[in-house]
């Protein structure tokens, strides 16, 4: 049976979402009214909000969890006024529920590791290898072990991802855990949620975890229930607030999904049908995904459960002991090993950012080719300064992004950032038959990630995100092999082609300034 909808669900989805931001709104406004109170009068307090603001600008730039462009912004907020720039720092960062967050992923995270290293440690094998450096700071400091007895299936679109996703959906014999960034109404939803009563039915434990800013407009406000009615559970990750909080900006743009254990999927694609190319949103939409088959497969699925446990203990419910989802309790893994595979997460509020440093690592490890997908080229600066010397010390640095945008100003601001690359040597395209969603790495036939982070501050420094570090496995070849047939269908930009008028070189600098934020 398919979701149902109050005849005027977009009307009133529209009402409590236009509520929302619009307390937020008066929120912002009352600060801005609060600083220019106090300057006209209320001398004494003016200045200590002055000096408050010097002492939070101190603290911002002796910040490290976050790259200087983060600082410079806040700077600039500061610069343009103490008072407005320290009050909405001090409400953004001074708060109860971001530490209470923090502590209870915290604390939830040793049982994940344990659970982690059920299958063992493979790290070891890899010991004499290139790759290793780079395995032993994801098991060592992220904590995300290092696998083998995985076959990995690289796949190039929306189209592939999905199809393979319902034949193993359909074999699931005891669990369906799904995480998603996005999920649209529609027929690809309708004929997941076919599927997933079906397995119910079966006694399948189906499990759906979604993020409300992602489905910001597109759902109705009882979907859980009425998923709990067909009896999948559903938790809505970090539910939209009337409350001005830096933990609204925290968004779990994960996409995972796991079929008991044994197979998991991961990448680019969410539930819609743009996705699928079912209908034409910008154009041809152009995805990516990963899928794992064995112990890398139970990387993925602790992600997930990790991340339902934190909700869980958030909402006071059931606690999960992951060792009771681990599928080769009786028989080893059966699976074949296929090179190595690592899955790993981003959590945004450890300050740990996992996800920048793998991108860096392939950036400063490839000596002959380094090809990407993202759809957001939005770098800060050691990204962009590790891109242009791979470039001038003679590596084939080449960068896919998107031709038709899904956000104006983001593209705007990611053309912003072409000159600087081309003038090094990177060579820059664009994928002219409409938007390019895939987020990959490739480098010299032996590494790969395959994932959900873009490259831009908000998936690298403030998203949940996920992905799949790849070491010499068969499915980095199809990686490679895919960027260069998406290739063929780009345009290639050339430095005439970055002139700007002066107007637009004014709102790219203008953009540049608040990048972090956007």
């Amino acid at each position: 049976m398919p979701i149902q909808y109050d005849k005027n669900w977009k009307k009133i989805i529209f009402r409590r979402r236009a509520l929302v931001i619009t307390a937020v709104a008066i929120q912002l406004f009352f600060i801005l009214a609060v600083a220019i109170g106090f300057h006209t009068l209320l001398r004494y307090v003016y200045w200590t909000l002055y000096v408050a603001g010097l002492v939070f600008g101190v603290r911002i730039i002796n910040r490290h969890e976050k790259p200087a462009a983060y600082k410079i912004t806040w700077i600039f907020l500061m610069l343009i006024s103490p008072i407005a720039g320290g009050l909405l720092y001090l409400v953004l960062y001074f708060q109860t529920n971001q530490r209470k967050y923090r502590a209870i992923i915290k604390e939830a995270l040793p049982r994940r590791v344990e659970a982690a290293f059920l299958p063992g440690d493979t790290l070891p094998e890899l010991r004499d290898q290139p790759g290793y450096l780079q395995a032993r700071f994801l098991q060592t400091y992220a904590q995300f072990p290092l696998y083998q007895h995985t076959s990995c299936e690289y796949l190039p679109s929306g189209e592939a991802f999905w199809e393979r996703a319902f034949e193993e959906m359909a074999k699931a014999e005891k669990y369906i855990f799904l995480e998603f960034f996005i999920v649209n109404p529609g027929y690809l939803l309708d004929q997941l949620l076919i599927l997933l009563e079906k397995k119910v039915k079966k006694g399948v434990d189906v499990r759906l975890m979604y993020d409300d800013i992602g489905c910001f407009m597109s759902l109705p406000n009882d979907f859980p229930m009425q998923l709990q009615q067909r009896g999948i559970q559903c938790f809505v990750f970090n539910r939209l607030s009337a409350v001005l909080s830096s933990i609204q900006n925290n968004r779990d743009h994960r996409k995972i999904i796991s079929i008991d254990g044994k197979t998991a999927f991961s990448g680019g694609v969410n539930i819609g049908d743009e996705y699928i190319n079912a209908y034409e949103k910008y154009g041809h939409w152009k995805d990516a995904g990963i899928m794992l088959k064995g112990d890398g497969a139970w990387g993925l699925t602790l992600i997930f459960l990790h991340m339902w446990n934190v909700e869980s203990e958030l909402k006071k419910t059931h606690q999960d002991h992951y060792a009771a989802f681990y599928p080769w309790t009786t028989e080893p893994c059966p699976v074949p090993s296929d090179g190595f595979a690592l899955p790993y997460s981003e959590n945004p509020i450890d300050g740990n950012n996992v996800g920048s440093q793998v991108y860096l690592q392939i950036i400063n490890t490839a000596q002959k080719y380094l090809y990407i997908n993202t759809p957001y080229l939005i770098l800060e600066d050691s990204l962009r300064l590790a891109l242009t010397l791979s470039a001038k010390t003679g590596v084939d640095v080449r960068i896919i992004t998107p031709h038709r945008p899904d956000k104006r100003a983001v593209h705007l601001l990611t053309r912003s950032y072409y000159r600087n690359l081309i003038e090094a040597g990177v060579r820059i395209f664009e994928y002219t038959r409409g938007f390019n969603h895939s987020k990959t790495f490739v480098a010299d036939d032996t590494v790969a990630t395959v994932g959900t982070m873009n490259l831009d501050f908000r998936s690298l420094y403030l998203h949940f995100e996920c992905g799949v570090w790849l070491y010499r496995t068969t499915a980095i070849r199809h990686i490679r092999d895919d960027f260069l047939a998406t290739q063929a269908q780009c345009e290639e930009i050339s430095l005439a082609s970055c002139k700007t008028t002066l107007p637009t070189r004014i709102v790219q600098d203008a953009l540049r300034i608040v990048a972090p934020l956007i």
